[in-house]
């Protein structure tokens, strides 16, 4: 899933420099630039939304797609005409890009006066020092204890209700296709401590909504000489700070999903009920080619668990078309499976080559691009219909919607979620953001469910 970012928080007299940041990629970016605001304010930089009065230019990049890169290298080139206009701005290139790339990037990309890779953006200052001097910057060593525990992120979200906790990073998993664990590296979990006074401190400062983020939160594991925390544990913990705060978490692999976290999920109502689960493919061949490291049938395993337990549970995934060597059956599997499942949304994609990992490596990249291309259109049409028979089934249910902002579409109107990780939209009549309203639903669209306030 793709987001681009531009962060601001209000201007502090102390802070002199004007900083921009622009973020491509997922939560745990987003998260990521968060941190970056906290470290590069106490270098005294304030953010600004206008790049074009920036002292510094910082991309966080996203190198789990081809597309995602040729957007962040488009950016580029059109901000080396910022540079001609004002040679003394300094543009950073931050993140998963930075960590693949590396010092290739100097050569391609001019704009570009200092890398930084996921684990190194407490040296932000130092290397930002190093750019102003006239040299080229870079540091992109992977670290195996950097989880930014000690940092409280800068909080720039427009509504004030929702807010990211990373609780690790990294990821040893190695999916055949995944860049992650060559630019994220080693798995490791943050202190919960620190994660529960974290969100403590959010819920005190009025935001009412929790994600807990990790490339697979299932991982988390704490040691120390005496204890051993788990990710059930943890969301358990997090849960208690008050039955007014609602906790999500991303992103599940499903081959560690737990029935213990699935029992804390049911038994502990403000631990929303919606998971999301990326099946990627519904295919055995094509899931061991993939190196999932579960099959089809343990997959639909733990998606009946779910239900069992969670009967209105929401469900989402991620899917990728033409992964290589994938055929007609293969492809008409995932169909069958999404259609078995039943999803209530999806992040569709085709298969696209990342070199450095495995796929790339040793296997063809064999499906034509034209068939690739087919099968996401049918994969999308087959979700979008799924989506709607999915919205239909909750008209005339009531649901407690958690506000978040004004309607996109009119002022008149509010915008929230649901449990199930729903957008619901009904008419305002007095009701703000962080508030939480029982919405009868009326009716829907694809996408979204409409109603009145109960």
């Amino acid at each position: 899933m793709l987001y681009f970012i531009s962060l601001h928080f209000i201007k502090a007299s102390t802070l002199k420099k004007q900083l921009y940041i622009e973020t491509y990629g997922c939560q745990m970016n987003f998260s990521d630039s968060e941190i970056i605001a906290a470290i590069m304010a106490d270098a005294r930089y304030e953010l600004t939304t206008d790049y074009r009065q920036a002292d510094v230019i910082f991309i966080n990049t996203c190198s789990i797609r081809e597309n995602a890169e040729q957007r962040v290298r488009k950016r580029l080139r059109e901000l080396q005409h910022i540079k001609v206009k004002n040679p003394g701005v300094k543009i950073g290139l931050l993140g998963c890009m930075a960590e693949r790339l590396q010092e290739q990037l100097f050569h391609e990309e001019e704009a570009i006066d200092l890398i930084a890779g996921p684990d190194t953006y407490r040296d932000l200052p130092r290397l930002l020092h190093l750019a102003e001097s006239g040299q080229k910057a870079a540091n992109i060593i992977l670290s195996e204890e950097e989880t930014y525990s000690n940092l409280e992120a800068i909080r720039y979200d427009s509504n004030g209700i929702s807010a990211y906790i990373s609780i690790m990073r990294g990821c040893e998993n190695f999916c055949s296709y995944c860049v992650v664990p060559y630019t994220r590296g080693k798995e490791r979990s943050r202190d919960p401590e620190t994660i529960i006074e974290e969100a403590a401190t959010l819920f005190d400062n009025g935001y009412r909504e929790i994600i807990l983020l990790g490339q697979n939160v299932n991982s988390y594991q704490w040691k120390n000489d005496q204890d051993l925390f788990t990710f059930p544990e943890l969301i358990t913990a997090v849960a208690t700070i008050s039955t007014k705060l609602r906790i999500r978490f991303a992103t599940s692999h499903p081959k560690d999903l737990s029935d213990a976290l699935i029992d804390v999920m049911a038994n502990t109502p403000n631990i929303c009920n919606h998971i999301h689960l990326p099946v990627q493919s519904g295919s055995d061949p094509i899931l061991k080619a993939m190196n999932r490291k579960y099959d089809r049938r343990w997959y639909m395993n733990r998606i009946e668990v779910l239900k069992k337990n969670i009967p209105d549970i929401g469900i989402s995934t991620d899917i990728i078309t033409g992964f290589c060597g994938e055929t007609d059956d293969d492809h008409n599997n995932t169909l069958q499976l999404m259609k078995d499942v039943g999803y209530d949304f999806a992040f569709m994609f085709k298969y696209s080559s990342r070199p450095g990992t495995k796929a790339f490596r040793s296997m063809n990249d064999d499906v034509p691009e034209t068939v690739k291309k087919e099968r996401l259109n049918e994969i999308i049409g087959l979700q979008q219909a799924l989506s709607l028979q999915s919205n239909r089934a909750d008209i005339g249910k009531s649901y407690s919607v958690l506000v978040e902002s004004v309607s996109k579409k009119s002022t008149s109107h509010l915008s929230g979620r649901n449990e199930q990780n729903k957008v619901v939209v009904f008419p305002k009549r007095g009701y703000i953001p962080g508030a939480y309203v029982t919405v009868k639903i009326t009716g829907c669209t694809s996408a979204t469910l409409l109603g009145e306030a109960v």
